[in-house]
């Protein structure tokens, strides 16, 4: 007797068959070819001016905010230049004020000031009943405290390789 069902032909991996074929059509029309995304590494980086100019500006920027500290009265301002000693910041000013009162409104007339200039700083750290108050715009960095909290904390012996640009006291 003849055997009636005959095995399936041998398939070749290489050939698809009708069923894999039509799988792969519709795949490859509902998913659209992704092509890769070259990977970075990092941040992206910023367009910055000339290494002069930019220190320049950095020190000007640093230069005005020691004046608006100065007309909120601030005690014992220095202008540290930290160029070449860390990625942190180009330049701190630190400086006093007298009381909690005193520490919030030389912060405010800094900020205040730099924003009336089309500068906004990237952040603010402390409170006044803390006795520190940290200004950031990036390149400079404002260190506000009461006159013992800086003896405590000595930022300025802390960064003594820093070149003192100014010092109003």
């Amino acid at each position: 007797m003849p055997n009636t069902t005959d095995p399936a032909p041998p398939v070749d991996s290489a050939e698809p068959t009708k069923r894999s074929a039509a799988r792969s059509r519709t795949k490859s029309a509902a998913t659209p070819a992704v092509e890769p995304v070259p990977h970075t590494i990092g941040l992206p980086k910023r367009p910055r001016p000339a290494r002069k100019d930019a220190a320049a500006g950095r020190l000007d920027m640093a230069r005005r905010i020691v004046a608006l500290a100065e007309d909120k009265k601030a005690a014992d301002i220095l202008l540290l230049d930290l160029e070449g000693l860390t990625t942190l910041a180009d330049a701190f000013v630190i400086c006093s004020g007298g009381s909690e009162r005193q520490l919030e409104s030389i912060a405010d007339g800094i900020v205040r000031g730099m924003r009336a200039e089309g500068i906004r700083p990237i952040g603010t750290e402390g409170l006044p009943a803390s006795h520190w108050i940290l200004v950031d715009f990036g390149d400079v960095i404002v260190h506000i405290f009461t006159p013992p909290e800086r003896d405590y904390y000595g930022l300025e012996k802390h960064w003594s390789e820093a070149k003192a640009v100014l010092r109003v006291q």
